[in-house]
């Protein structure tokens, strides 16, 4: 009997029987334009940068390698017919290898963006200038009350709460669009701050009944009265247009899709709705470029400037150019809040390199968590506290990093922490249960200061004024029925005076610019008696809407047929009021059909209404 011959060395293996389908060809070519037209419904909505230094790219990549892979399945019933099985991984294996192709180009990519190899390199992408806190004029220099026309009252919290109120001066299209307060954006107009809120469509219905005409308006307020405006385009001189370009648009006037098909390889960061100086609105959109290998190291190289209400007027500008047309100078954010906050924190990390940045930390360290604007001159500065990764509750000093150039300043100071100071702040009221906005960091006579509003209810009740070095030092306006800057800065001022002997040297006898609080107040709390108008009536009808999750009430009255718009969380008397009830009101007056009620008294039913305007 001649002897078992076994082949161990798999030489011998069998191969797979590759068993092609019926019409093989017609089903292939099935394949290859159903790719096609996938390949083109997934690039409408994936919007990938045609540039391998996108991330996106890959995704699309494999997206549509993918829908030719499920394809051939499907046109060869492989799911059902495993003797398909075998021509269909010999299909496949193009699209495989593409795909592995692109998968080490990403993973070269990685390792050429590391930070364990490009630690040096991820630190030098800001450049920093220190300095000692006070010891030269800087931006955040407070001499005398004209200057605080540049400082933030309120935070971005309070400005979001005014811009929602404001919303129903829009009339008709109070229930059809909301804010789109992701893409907001801090500015310097006519010589205030400013915070500029887009609108958005509340939903595809509405969408759909609103896009043929477009966002009738947006809204921005005044961070220093607290002045909140709903800007209708068509009451602009020169205007008369509706936004057509927005990030809520569904088609090809969706912001995302007219940057992409204008410019199909640009890698784009976060917009932001910015206003010329004549008010009309544009979309400023960062165009990024990894500068650290292939993926590494985003930074911004130019910027696209969309005109809102025409996407067919749409214009590409280099750093240079930006820093030397005139015809753009209005334009305050190139640079996002969150790019240049995430490229300080690699030059606090790395710039001692990689392993001290997670190993003895020696000299590393990061920006605290929240951030605020300062306006000065014609630009707005990004401000945050620096603090020791080793220890941080207290900081080593602040980053200002101007929003348009990208020029960094770090001064140093030990203090508390932004959070800290609210917290001595909000512990001067601790009865009342108010809370402190976001400090604004202020220079006063070399004197470190967090400013902030307390708010109840994101209606500014006071001012408060707390030493950086001293977080004990913390005083605040006490006249709760008219927030007074004055009173809290001559507070500070013997606050200071008191516990170290120094003496701030600040002019503050003059009247404040467009005063807020002091002895002529302004703003949305405090107008001024030749805008303010009451009617006493009987209420006629009622309605309610949710806006910025605060329930609004509005009265008709039958002695004028306006709306008399009010929230509950300014008068609680609202939630119990029916038709019938007679009422008088104050109100901010205006031509709109929908008012700003500042109060509501009930009449009782015996007393007799007497009607004035």
């Amino acid at each position: 009997m001649d002897p078992i011959k076994v082949d161990f060395s798999g030489k011998g293996k069998a191969k797979e029987v590759v068993i092609p389908p019926d019409k093989k060809i017609l089903k292939l070519i099935i394949s290859l334009v159903v790719t096609v037209i996938g390949a083109g419904v997934a690039y409408y909505f994936i919007l990938p940068p045609l540039t391998l230094k996108a991330i996106e790219l890959y995704y699309y990549i494999g997206v549509v390698l993918a829908i030719f892979i499920v394809m051939n399945v499907v046109t060869t019933r492989a799911f059902a017919k495993p003797e398909y099985i075998p021509y269909v991984k010999k299909v496949s294996r193009v699209p495989i290898v593409i795909a592995l192709v692109f998968a080490l180009i990403l993973g070269i990519g990685y390792l050429t963006s590391c930070a364990l190899f490009r630690a040096k390199a991820y630190s030098r992408i800001i450049t920093v200038n220190e300095t000692e806190f006070g010891k030269d004029e800087s931006i955040t220099t407070i001499t005398d009350l004209s200057d605080f026309s540049s400082v933030p009252m309120i935070d971005d919290e309070v400005a979001m709460n005014l811009a929602n109120k404001k919303l129903g001066d829009l009339s008709e299209w109070v229930s059809q669009f909301v804010i789109d307060e992701p893409y907001s954006t801090q500015i310097n107009y006519q010589g205030n701050p400013y915070r500029i809120f887009p609108l958005k469509y509340g939903d595809v219905f509405k969408w759909l009944k609103n896009t043929s005409n477009g966002i009738p308006a947006y809204l921005r307020v005044n961070m220093y009265t607290q002045e909140a405006e709903a800007v209708v385009l068509s009451t602009l001189e020169g205007d008369g247009q509706y936004i057509q370009t927005s990030t809520s648009e569904y088609l090809n006037e969706k912001l995302s899709r007219v940057l992409r098909f204008a410019y199909p390889t640009f890698i784009f960061g976060v917009p932001s709705l910015e206003i010329d100086e004549t008010g009309h609105p544009w979309w400023v959109c960062e165009r990024i470029d990894k500068t650290i290998g292939l993926i590494g190291g985003e930074d911004v190289i130019g910027m696209v400037l969309v005109d809102a209400c025409d996407k067919t007027n749409i214009a590409y500008y280099t750093l240079d150019q930006i820093k030397t047309e005139e015809d753009i100078q209005w334009i305050d954010q190139i640079y996002s809040k969150d790019l240049l906050i995430k490229q300080y924190n690699y030059y606090g990390k790395y710039r001692n390199g990689f392993f001290n940045g997670y190993i003895g930390q020696t000299g590393v360290v990061s920006t605290t968590e929240g951030a605020s604007y300062i306006a000065s001159g014609d630009d707005v500065w990004l401000y945050t506290g620096v603090t020791s990764v080793t220890a941080d509750d207290s900081i080593v000093g602040f980053a200002i990093i101007n929003q348009r150039t990208k020029e960094a300043v770090f001064q140093k100071i030990s203090g508390t922490t932004e959070s800290g100071a609210q917290t001595s702040a909000q512990g001067i009221v601790s009865d009342k249960g108010w809370t402190a906005t976001f400090p604004v960091l202020l220079n006063m006579d070399g004197e470190a200061t967090y400013f902030m509003a307390l708010k109840d209810n994101s209606v500014v009740k006071s001012f408060a004024m707390v030493s950086v070095e001293r977080v004990q030092d913390a005083v605040r306006s006490e006249d709760d029925a008219n927030p007074d800057l004055k009173a809290c800065i001559d507070a500070y001022i013997a606050k200071v005076k008191s516990s170290t002997g120094r003496v701030i040297n600040m002019t503050i006898d003059a009247d404040l610019p467009d005063a807020i609080g002091g002895d002529t107040p302004t703003g949305p709390d405090e107008p001024d008696t030749a805008d303010i108008g009451t009617v006493t009536g009987v209420i006629t009808d009622i309605r309610t809407a949710v806006i910025g999750g605060e329930s609004v009430y509005f009265f008709a009255l039958d002695s004028k047929p306006v709306y008399y718009s009010i929230a509950a969380s300014d008068n609680n008397v609202v939630v119990i009021l029916s038709r019938g009830d007679t009422v008088t009101i104050t109100y901010k007056t205006g031509d709109g059909q929908i008012l700003d009620a500042r109060s509501l008294e009930v009449i009782p039913a015996a007393e007799t209404p007497a009607v004035s305007a």
